[in-house]
């Protein structure tokens, strides 16, 4: 039995990049399972975009409402707080009107499959959120090079501290050049 709310998971109801924040690739009880994934009444129970979005109107994401953006966006913080997923929402809503859900999605799942990718390849324990951060607010097409750069390095005989070290310091120059501040606190998003 599966008490998923709605079909896309990896975007929140309200433009989180829920497939891009650390907590959905967290183990045990901190895990997050996604906007209206299964249990996520249990980790959210008062989440009022996705009781109005999806439950009331049924929609997936509240770029598709009539009245987007409501009230509920009216907060001075939300979208410019530390939280890395919330840095986005705006411009993801924005987006999902003009261009569509579906794709929102397809892009958003090349930078979910490069992120497990990081994961996988080149993750020390200690560098998730930094991926996380990288491959939610770089473009895409600059993640695909960074992508081809971490598996160049799989083909290397370095360890994997090195191989850490080189990517991070790849995606660092890569955000430097493009003025994007992937340090974890005070960090930004403008269109």
């Amino acid at each position: 039995m599966t008490d998923k709310i709605k079909k896309y998971e990896t975007i929140g109801c309200c433009g989180i990049d829920c497939g891009l924040c650390p907590r959905f690739y967290t183990t045990g009880e901190s895990a997050c399972p996604g906007c209206g994934g299964n249990k996520f009444k249990e980790k959210h129970p008062s989440c009022g975009f996705l009781s109005c979005c999806a439950i009331k109107k049924g929609l997936v994401v509240c770029a598709l409402c009539d009245d987007y953006p409501c009230r509920r966006f009216d907060s001075e913080n939300l979208g410019y707080d530390s939280f890395v997923t919330h840095k986005r929402i705006f411009i993801n809503l924005d987006l999902i009107k003009e261009k569509g859900i579906e794709q929102f999605t397809d892009n958003q799942r090349i930078r979910i499959d490069i992120l497990k990718d990081f994961l996988t390849s080149c993750d020390d324990g200690r560098s998730k959120s930094f991926y996380c951060l990288s491959c939610a607010l770089l473009p895409v097409d600059q993640l695909a090079e960074a992508f081809k750069f971490a598996k160049s390095l799989n083909n290397k005989s370095i360890e994997q501290k090195e191989k850490v070290k080189q990517l991070k310091g790849y995606l660092s120059e890569l955000a430097d050049t493009m003025n994007i501040n992937l340090k974890l606190n005070n960090n930004r998003v403008k269109a």
